[in-house]
């Protein structure tokens, strides 16, 4: 980070992806193709989903909102890495790198949404015969909703325990993004708390890994 001390921060310096020069042209053509490939994919699914009748279902309501997540995702960091690819500018402000840590965590904890289109399956399979009467409108979204919060209050989280941390100047992020385990590498403060919340997350959420 570029700054004149710990309060007053400027920008973060993205180390970005380890290409060689005359190599950038073909990958950027690459990642800019696989971005455009899902976005386009993700949209066309919607745009289904939305026009065919038969498809008006729980778990195409569920499928649905997932492609949208998928092309948010997608968006938070790929644009950002091809126009530094473009530019040869690798840095990033520090409001731009908590505004994208913010997102990023909103869009990976979405997908959650994988877990109501199982719950779903799950009813259509073991209760068939009360399988309208469980998956009503009003519950699909109160489902979606709740999970559409939990993503907020969690990014939310990672965003003020962000904000509360230090850097060195003239950091480096090892990385094409503001990745969170990156930035706790390079704090030059206290980063307990930011650290027990992760290992909570990842026993709550991940507790197999």
């Amino acid at each position: 980070i570029r700054r004149e001390n710990q309060s007053s921060m400027s920008e973060f310096l993205l180390l970005g992806l380890p290409i060689r020069p005359e190599q950038q042209g073909m990958f950027f053509a690459l990642f800019l193709g696989m971005y455009l490939s899902t976005v386009l994919g993700n949209l066309l699914i919607i745009l289904l989903i939305r026009l065919d009748p038969r498809l008006h279902t729980p778990m195409y309501f569920f499928l649905s909102h997932l492609a949208l997540t998928d092309v948010s995702f997608s968006s938070v960091t790929v644009p950002n890495m091809l126009m530094n690819m473009q530019s040869q500018d690798q840095s990033i402000p520090y409001s731009g790198c908590v505004t994208q840590t913010y997102f990023f965590h909103i869009f990976a904890c979405i997908d959650n949404l994988l877990a109501l289109v199982a719950y779903d399956r799950y009813v259509d399979i073991c209760y068939p015969l009360c399988y309208a009467s469980i998956m009503r409108d009003k519950l699909c979204i109160c489902l979606l909703a709740a999970s559409w919060l939990l993503s907020h209050a969690n990014a939310l989280t990672h965003t003020l325990l962000l904000g509360q941390m230090s850097f060195y100047a003239d950091s480096i992020i090892p990385h094409f993004f503001c990745d969170l385990t990156a930035l706790l590498k390079l704090s030059c403060s206290d980063t307990s708390s930011m650290r027990y919340y992760l290992y909570c997350e990842k026993n709550a959420f991940h507790p197999a890994f």
